[in-house]
């Protein structure tokens, strides 16, 4: 296994639209989403470990979910980073890829979700080897695009150009989450990818794209350099840290660099957002419903996903095309259709 091979995940996000079941003092990369007896945090560890020598997995999280990352994963605390105020991808991307190129400047790194669903996971680690091959010997900074299979209108697009016959291919233009009429022209011309989030780079390249594109986040968490895995590394972070733009890493960096290249990627994937990404993994029964956790008597109900807190008994008659979802303290009963709903319902009413 390669030691100059690291990872970044990142586990910090709240996951409003898993609502009920994923709330921010427990989000749902630390719950078993897919009924299988390992946590997304846990299943994506366990993936990445297969390639990445597991003591060099870091997780980046808010404080708040230290103790979450820690029983879950059994690591020690020093592969925890954690975030003291939330300021988006860009510094804390740029926090942690310091601390490893201090630990080992040859260091190639991989950024992560720690949330998403990948089924052929060897096709994908294979990937991640042809990737970190060409950051290895490249000054670029990589990402995976997804071949898209149909005009989702809910995710990024990687556009390159069509004239580019490599294997890996140089970026023109990230894309935002189009309408349906753009989704459509993206698939059509056949050179548009589904961003997912997955990166790679050297630690040289990153930090060198950090001091080029944004000198000032740079120069802020630089100066704390000789401070880096030591136990005086908390205390600047904590004074610091809040002082950084909040900012993703798409508009930061990779938006403005002239060097990043995509490696066109067709393992099956999905970014696991919503109730209704979930239910298209999920098996499913006679009735095409999905079920987790539950006993699910049906009549005349069919392309439902149905959770219950603790093995419930569940009876629904002439319901079709529903969420419904029972915890310990909540009962949520949605249509698919108005999914992307739930995330402002929970706002307004202060869920």
């Amino acid at each position: 296994m390669n030691t100059n091979f690291y990872a970044i995940l990142m586990a910090g996000g709240v996951g409003s639209r898993f609502w009920p079941v994923s709330t921010p003092d427990f989000p749902k990369q630390f719950h078993d989403m897919l009924g299988t007896g390992e946590t997304l945090l846990q299943k994506t560890f366990s993936r990445l470990s297969q390639l990445i020598p597991a003591e060099n997995i870091l997780i980046l999280t808010n404080e708040r979910y230290n103790n979450r990352v820690l029983e879950q994963l059994k690591i020690p605390q020093e592969q925890v980073i954690l975030e003291p105020a939330m300021r988006n991808t860009a510094p804390c991307i740029l926090y942690a890829s310091l601390k490893i190129q201090k630990l080992n400047p040859k260091a190639q790194i991989l950024v992560a979700p720690s949330d998403h669903w990948i089924e052929d996971e060897a096709l994908f680690l294979e990937h991640l080897k042809r990737s970190f091959l060409f950051c290895e010997n490249n000054d670029v900074l990589m990402t995976l695009g997804i071949q898209p299979t149909f005009p989702n209108t809910g995710y990024g697009y990687i556009e390159f150009d069509k004239k580019d016959f490599n294997p890996i291919k140089k970026v023109q233009q990230f894309r935002e989450k189009p309408n349906l009429e753009s989704a459509q022209k993206f698939i059509e011309s056949g050179n548009f990818l589904w961003n997912a989030g997955i990166f790679i780079w050297s630690s040289k390249a990153i930090i060198n794209a950090f001091k080029i594109h944004q000198p000032e986040m740079f120069s802020l968490f630089q100066s704390g350099n000789q401070l880096y895995n030591t136990r005086d590394e908390k205390q600047f972070i904590e004074i610091n840290y809040p002082k950084s733009e909040n900012i993703s890493i798409d508009y930061a960096i990779l938006e403005k660099a002239k060097n990043v290249y995509v490696l066109p990627s067709d393992f099956d994937w999905n970014d696991l957002g919503t109730w209704g990404s979930l239910y298209e993994k999920l098996p499913k029964n006679e009735g095409k419903n999905a079920v987790i956790n539950a006993t699910l008597i049906a009549e005349n109900a069919e392309n439902n996903i149905v959770r219950t807190h603790k093995n419930k008994t569940v009876v629904i008659k002439g319901l079709n095309n529903f969420i419904i979802v029972e915890t310990e303290n909540t009962i949520l009963i949605y249509p698919k259709s108005q999914e992307q709903d739930i995330k402002k319902t929970v706002q307004d009413n202060n869920l």
